[in-house]
């Protein structure tokens, strides 16, 4: 039976993709958003997002939450069907600029200085554009990505993030971890999202609820010395992307390990609060993280 789901699944987002890479990408963009604000519900269940929003923002009523959830869905759209067009964004096929980058002079400092970092980001605007964007740069990256659970569609998306986002993508897990601790030795940085529940994790206070956490950013600045960078991105009027490089995190590396694992990823918790508090309307609400 899930089997078939997925099959189904997956032809209909190969359709749609058909038809956005036809259509041109304004037309698909307001067509995918239109989708999404249509039937959203069919993927996640609104009481989900519900019981999530109110975590944060508790005194919220019903046509607040109604009004976050339709700016959800639009911008989950929008990313949605910019997927078919990452060549553009890859190689500037536009008239302007599709992005505005402001603390470029930490990225001067990292090649520099030589030696890797891992940069954090959530999943907020088109939040896949920060490993190309990075990239872009030249700076030697590796972006660690969560499999899709649709085996019929979970290839193509990691052949489009080869191609266009990192050429380097390395599956989060055992084998995964592996992976990336020789890329690391390579002098890769990392570029991984922190802001989804990652299995049965260890809790941390997230909006001051306990919420499964990724640890990996930190237990791997804490082995290997590596600097934390945390990166705001966002979609602007028209389209136009803003991606913010933040400063590193700042933190005092001690004898105990657990505590300082523990410090670290308290206030990488700290930080996607802020940057989803900046704009609540671009954040997937649809993942639990305190289940």
């Amino acid at each position: 039976m899930k089997i078939l789901k997925y099959f189904l699944e997956a032809f209909f987002i190969y359709l749609l993709f058909f038809l956005f890479k036809i259509s041109g990408l304004k037309f698909s963009r307001k067509f995918s958003s239109f989708l999404l604000l249509t039937f959203g519900f069919l993927f996640r269940k609104k009481k989900i997002i519900k019981d999530n929003i109110l975590k944060v923002f508790k005194e919220f009523s019903d046509s607040d939450i109604d009004i976050l959830i339709k700016k959800m869905w639009s911008n989950y759209g929008l990313t949605f069907s910019e997927y078919v067009f990452l060549d553009k964004f890859r190689y500037n096929k536009f008239n302007k600029s599709h992005i505005q980058i402001s603390g470029e002079e930490i990225i001067t400092e990292i090649k520099k200085k030589g030696k890797p970092v891992i940069f954090i980001s959530a999943h907020l605007g088109n939040f896949e554009l920060m490993a190309m964007e990075l990239e872009k740069k030249n700076l030697n990256l590796a972006a660690i990505y969560r499999p899709l659970n649709n085996f019929f569609l979970n290839p193509f998306m990691v052949y489009l993030r080869r191609k266009y986002l990192c050429k380097i993508q390395v599956k989060k897990g055992l084998v995964g971890m592996r992976e990336t601790i020789k890329k690391i030795k390579e002098n890769y940085s990392l570029a991984l999202m922190v802001d989804q529940r990652v299995g049965e994790s260890e809790r941390y206070p997230f909006f001051g609820v306990p919420a499964h956490t990724t640890t990996i950013p930190a237990q791997l600045a804490i082995k290997y010395d590596l600097e934390i960078i945390p990166i705001f991105l966002e979609r602007g009027e028209n389209n136009l992307f803003k991606m913010e490089i933040q400063k590193p995190i700042k933190f005092q590396k001690t004898q105990n390990y657990d505590l300082d694992k523990k410090n670290i990823t308290i206030e990488i918790n700290r930080i996607i609060e802020k940057m989803i508090l900046r704009n609540p309307g671009q954040w997937i609400w649809t993942h639990s993280r305190w289940k």
